[in-house]
């Protein structure tokens, strides 16, 4: 299938399928004419891209573990056992962020709460 046809089966843009090549997450083959060809297996595997992307994995790592990712249907299931390292790291970057953004709430609340009552219209 062309990049149009994979565009319109996953949602995602024919500008982010070629990023997806570009970072090696995708692999066409390419017809005489250049044009892109997907094959239907790859419908599954922009899916599964799409869902570590928001599992807020980088591309780099997604393209490591990719190949190490089935889908049983309702969810990614790793495969290989040395994967989990790069996946718990990630998820620790992750916490991380989410307790600065945590912090940097809370400085705002406080920041918020000590203004004064806003009287009148501004």
């Amino acid at each position: 299938m062309r990049i149009g046809e994979l565009s319109r089966r996953t949602g995602v843009s024919e500008r982010l399928l070629r990023y997806y090549e570009q970072q090696g997450l995708l692999h066409p083959e390419r017809r005489s004419s250049g044009y892109r060809d997907f094959g239907e297996g790859d419908v599954d595997l922009v899916r599964r891209i799409r869902t570590l992307l928001s599992a807020g994995l980088p591309t780099a790592l997604i393209a490591e573990v990719l190949p190490c990712m089935r889908d049983d249907g309702e969810k990614l299931v790793p495969t290989c056992a040395e994967m989990m390292v790069d996946l718990n790291d990630a998820r620790e970057r992750l916490t991380g962020a989410i307790e600065e953004l945590t912090a940097s709430r809370a400085v705002l609340d406080e920041v918020i709460a000590a203004a004064p009552p806003l009287t009148g219209s501004v």
